[in-house]
This record gives C-alpha cells, structure tokens and sequence, in this order.
C-alpha cells in the first residue's frame, strides 16, 4: 500500500531559528519551503527533512532521522565537524569504532550527531565492499 510513496524524516524542533542555522548551515540542507516561523521543509537527496516547532522537541532517546551515504562516510564526518559537529558514541555489542565512525562486524558503517534540541541523527554507509 505505502510501498511507493516517498517517506519525510519528521523533526521537532523548539527553536526555529537555531534549526534554521543547524539544518541550512552546518548541515548545508536545501531549504525547500517555508509555513510561517513553525515548519520547514528540506530537500536531501530524493527525500524530505520536515521539521516543526514543537514543546516535545528532543523527547527522543533514539535516532530520529538518518541519511544513507553510498561511499567515503569518513570524509563526510570530516566536513561536518568542520562545520562544528560533534558526534557521539554508543557502545553495542560486536560494533566496534574508528574514531567517530562506529563499525558493525559485517562492515555497515554509522556516525551519530545531535541537532540543538538533542535529536539523534545518523550518517549510515552500508556498502559492504
């Protein structure tokens, strides 16, 4: 039924202005579409961040969104914390880390990174090669 529609990573933010900066500026996101100071849309690839202005922002204590990187996630890593990101670190069992980029035994490859408000967003990179 939903198999062939596009999915939008939802995000909620309290302060706008300081997403805008984080999504548009550190994040080099394409701003798509504004409604009014509570909700905008990015594009990312073929998808859609759309983050609104919410008193429950941050409330996860798990990833929210997650970008799909095909290759070279370390240097992607790299350009991020250029651009002020700090990533975090998770310990799980038969994952181990290089630096900021935690490795799974099968050599799926994930960064984690915060946004102003404590959501959790990931760079994935699952080229198995």
């Amino acid at each position: 039924m939903l198999a062939h529609n596009d999915i939008v990573a939802t995000i909620a933010v309290r302060d706008m202005a300081k997403a805008r900066n984080f999504y548009e500026n550190q994040l080099g996101l394409k701003l798509e579409d504004t409604m009014g100071d509570g909700i905008t849309t990015y594009k990312a690839g073929d998808s859609r961040v759309f983050v609104y202005k919410s008193d429950r922002a941050g409330d996860s204590k798990a990833t929210v969104a997650t970008w799909a990187v095909e290759d070279k996630i370390e240097d992607m890593v790299s350009e991020l914390q250029q651009n002020g990101i700090a990533f975090v670190h998770f310990d799980m069992r038969g994952v181990s880390r290089k630096g900021d980029i935690h490795v799974t035994e099968t050599g799926m490859k994930a960064a984690w990174f915060k946004d102003p408000d404590g959501n959790i967003l990931c760079l994935v990179q699952t080229d198995l090669q």
